[in-house]
């Protein structure tokens, strides 16, 4: 175009994105990035192949860009974490959302697993510029909780640590889950972990 704009997508173009992208989503949770492919991704969307790379250049691009759109959402329940708040409320708070994206966002945690595992090929530079800031001010911001007697002695990194490796435990491994556990799991783990950490964090 003349003055250079780009013309928007029409709803198709729209359309036809999300489906590729929330099949891929299925995919490469499933399947992981190496055991994914074009041509099942294509299935899962109702799309052909040459349709998908219409799109999109290739897996790699898919996968870039779901992980993209991945990293504000994961972030979020951190970013809302309030140094002027009650520093019990704002850590089980904070256990508690991320216990809700467990439950409501299982596919995008396995997806994010799935990276981290490989050594965060495609995602090491958003750990660097994103994660990486922002985890170290709430360290600091734990830190002058315990600082301050708010909190038992901990070590910040690793208490966010665990609070991760508890709550996406019921994403990451949900079939596990299911088979080991009876009645409704995400209460079940809301409770254990809600006193877990209250025990751990009460001056």
């Amino acid at each position: 175009m003349p003055d250079g704009t780009q013309k928007k997508p029409s709803r198709i173009q729209q359309r036809n994105r999300h489906l590729i992208l929330d099949a891929a989503l299925d995919v490469f949770s499933a399947h992981g990035y190496r055991g994914a492919t074009l041509d099942q991704i294509a299935e899962a969307a109702g799309l052909s192949k040459p349709n998908i790379l219409y799109y999109f250049s290739g897996k790699e691009e898919i996968h870039v860009t779901l992980l993209s759109q991945l990293m504000e959402t994961w972030l979020d329940p951190l970013v809302e974490m309030d140094a002027d708040g009650d520093p019990m409320t704002e850590l089980l708070g904070y256990v508690n959302r991320k216990l809700d994206m467990a439950r409501d966002l299982p596919r995008q945690s396995r997806l994010f697993a799935g990276e981290i595992l490989q050594g965060a090929p495609r995602m090491h530079p958003h750990l660097m510029a994103d994660l990486k800031p922002l985890f170290d001010e709430k360290c600091s911001v734990i830190q002058g909780w315990v600082d301050a007697g708010k909190l038992a002695p901990v070590d910040p990194g690793h208490l966010i640590f665990s609070i991760w490796s508890t709550t996406q435990h019921y994403a990451d491994f949900d079939a596990q889950v299911r088979v080991l556990s009876s009645g409704d799991t995400m209460d079940g783990a809301r409770k254990h972990l809600n006193t877990l950490f209250e025990r751990l964090l009460a001056p």
